[in-house]
């Protein structure tokens, strides 16, 4: 009797043992991406942020540039999520290491925060899905207007440096013509090829980068589901694993 408990003892631990050998080393793989993806998240929000064609349409100075706020949120949001997914890969690659349920419970906790943010984005992105085309090509439609009412030189000067920059030129006329304002600010190269509307260059850059991070915050959440479920069972088995290997000892004290 004594020989079949022992043996099944020794058998919840091996199969204990054996479960967090098989979670720790999906854990590892899983936090490298992990790292991997708040990375890639990063240089995403930094180069959205830096971007040559980005900042241009933020710095036009507007009353109402509804974009500037759009691209200053979403770097900080970005830069805020890719911390958040590198500290909770950071925590359970310590945990693991450790086998600690301390840090185990501290990274599930930062996939949860970074969980909770990726839904409200993920939503947003999908309700307001032409929000930020919108914003952009209302920026360059003001800016394109204001050059055509007046000979203002600023003005002017931004709107050559879109024109530059997007390699378009203008705005599609039902009539074929070009402006006078086409001739001024569009490079030589240009002014007479058609197909080079603005604004549908601009719909069309911001939607292939649209449709980009939608596809990187897709990811991100299903990693960030990955990595609550893998430290949740690593938390459990560092708990009961440890109370089975205190079962069976015991000690001698003198009378």
């Amino acid at each position: 009797m004594e020989l079949r408990c022992r043996m099944r003892t020794t058998k919840c631990q091996l199969l204990v043992t054996s479960l967090c050998v098989m979670v720790s080393r999906q854990v590892w793989g899983d936090l490298c991406r992990t790292k991997l993806l708040g990375l890639s998240i990063a240089t995403l929000s930094t180069v959205a942020h830096y971007g040559h064609r980005f900042t241009l349409i933020s710095n036009i100075s507007l009353d109402s540039n509804a974009y500037k706020v759009i691209h200053h949120s979403a770097f900080y949001f970005g830069i805020c999520l890719s911390m958040t997914l590198i500290l909770a890969a950071l925590l359970s690659s310590a945990a693991t290491v450790r086998e600690s349920r301390c840090l185990t419970a501290m990274g599930f906790f930062c996939f949860a925060l970074a969980f909770c943010g990726l839904i409200p984005a993920a939503c947003w992105r999908y309700t307001h899905s032409m929000e930020v085309e919108d914003s952009m090509m209302d920026v360059y439609d003001f800016v394109y207007e204001e050059v055509r009412r007046n000979t203002s030189s600023f003005r002017r000067h931004e709107l050559t440096a879109i024109h530059e920059t997007f390699l378009c030129c203008g705005k599609h006329s039902p009539f074929g013509d070009t402006t006078d304002v086409e001739n001024k600010t569009c490079p030589p190269d240009h002014v007479h090829n058609e197909g080079q509307d603005c604004l549908q260059e601009i719909q069309d850059f911001l939607k292939k980068h649209m449709d980009f991070v939608f596809s990187l915050l897709g990811i991100a959440i299903g990693f960030t589901v990955y990595g609550m479920f893998l430290t949740s069972f690593l938390w459990f088995s560092i708990h009961f694993s440890s109370n089975l290997y205190r079962k069976g000892k015991y000690t001698l004290r003198e009378r």
